[in-house]
């Protein structure tokens, strides 16, 4: 394992909901990337209906970012079914699309993976009746052993995950009760625990709150844009070491 070095600066934020009539709007945020941070993470939601011409006006929007981006999809991403194609773009475009896979600079190591819904603690939905349960259940289980496994293939001295589902209650709140269900999953919090990750990151709760921790103490961080606008970060990026 490789020993710690200097403190690494990451500027994260997920929900751009990138659209055909977005062009120009991100650049400004953008460019403040290359001076806060050494990488930037893009927590989902990447486009508004998930087109290869949203994912191209993206990629323009990031050329004024000179330090590595890394990303996951996001529910919206997957709207008009056009995924592969979507990553494509993105990664032709040099962003690092992580799906269970992994990423390292230096001594710190990045895992990511979209996560999926399904809801937190005892009120978690369990794979117990019509099929169609079991198979949004299945869902939010192979997601987590996607992330599992990405973890666990690490060896750097700090570990970092970047998420669009939540995977704990903590970051969600703020949202209405009846739809925490379908913000993320607390089986994603396991693994985090397990493998000791230093910092998590997601999004895809615009309401929620900014700051959580799992139950093992590991700080959990919701970057969704709106919730940064709302909250008068400005720029509304969340820039943490690590």
């Amino acid at each position: 394992m490789p020993l710690p070095e200097g403190p690494l600066r990451i500027a994260a934020v997920g929900d751009v909901h990138c659209a055909k009539a977005s062009a120009g709007q991100f650049q400004p945020l953008f460019a403040e990337v290359a001076s806060r941070a050494d990488v930037l993470l893009l927590c989902g939601d990447l486009t508004q209906r998930g087109t290869v011409v949203e994912a191209e006006v993206l990629v323009r929007e990031l050329k004024a970012v000179a330090v590595p981006v890394l990303a996951v999809l996001g529910n919206h991403d997957f709207e008009s079914d056009q995924v592969e194609a979507v990553t494509d773009v993105l990664e032709k475009g040099g962003i690092t699309v992580l799906d269970g896979d992994t990423w390292e600079k230096g001594d710190v190591g990045f895992a990511g993976v979209k996560g999926f819904g399904g809801g937190f603690g005892e009120r978690s939905l369990a794979p117990w009746g019509e099929p169609m349960m079991k198979r949004f259940v299945a869902e939010a289980t192979e997601e987590t052993l996607k992330l599992e496994r990405a973890l666990a293939s690490l060896r750097t001295a700090r570990k970092v995950a970047l998420l669009h589902y939540a995977p704990v209650e903590a970051t969600v709140e703020g949202e209405p009760r009846e739809i925490l269900p379908f913000l993320g999953s607390s089986r994603l919090e396991e693994p985090l625990d397990r493998y000791h990750v230093d910092l998590t990151f997601h999004g895809h709760a615009h309401r929620g709150t900014v700051e959580g921790r799992t139950r093992g103490g590991q700080p959990v961080y919701n970057v969704a844009l709106p919730l940064l606008r709302a909250r008068g970060s400005e720029p509304p990026l969340f820039v943490v070491e690590v």
